[in-house]
């Protein structure tokens, strides 16, 4: 079993983190990733670039919170987080994550679970530049927080 974070400036290979996800593993029949990308449109708003900030050590400390109760909720093989930080443009990859399971339900919900908890909860502040040139923090949708509050409730 492996499970791993990783908070970095540079960017990543979808290709590469899949097959770390599997390597040697011929127990997982599901493996299931998500790969969140900088966009050119949000909330009405022409977005150019974006830039996100976190506070070292804090920051995978809420991580490793976030990985270890998806591994209490869900029957799981592999789990890996990579998210990003620093400047990006519209079409960078900001988040990877991966689950790998025995069975689909069980890596279907952990990734999105990961997903709610890493908008939601991690402590990544977001900062974009439009093309006005104004600059917008931006905090988590209420869509998200609604998101996120189905697995206060869910029974595993």
């Amino acid at each position: 079993m492996t499970f791993s974070i990783s908070v970095q400036t540079q960017d990543f290979d979808v290709g590469r983190e899949y097959a770390e996800l599997i390597a040697g593993d011929t127990a997982a029949g599901a493996v299931v990733f998500f790969v969140g990308r900088v966009r050119d449109l949000n909330n009405a708003r022409d977005v150019t670039s974006m830039s996100l900030e976190h506070y070292p050590g804090m920051t995978e400390k809420i991580l490793q919170q976030i990985m270890d109760e998806t591994k209490t909720r869900w029957d799981l093989i592999a789990a890996h987080i990579v998210h990003r930080v620093g400047e990006l443009q519209m079409g960078d990859q900001i988040v990877f994550v991966g689950v790998t399971s025995a069975h689909r339900e069980h890596a279907f919900q952990a990734a999105e679970f990961l997903m709610d908890y890493l908008k939601t909860r991690a402590p990544f502040w977001k900062k974009e530049s439009t093309k006005t040139g104004e600059v917008t923090w931006v905090d988590a949708k209420e869509g998200d927080e609604v998101r996120a509050r189905r697995w206060y409730t869910d029974q595993q």
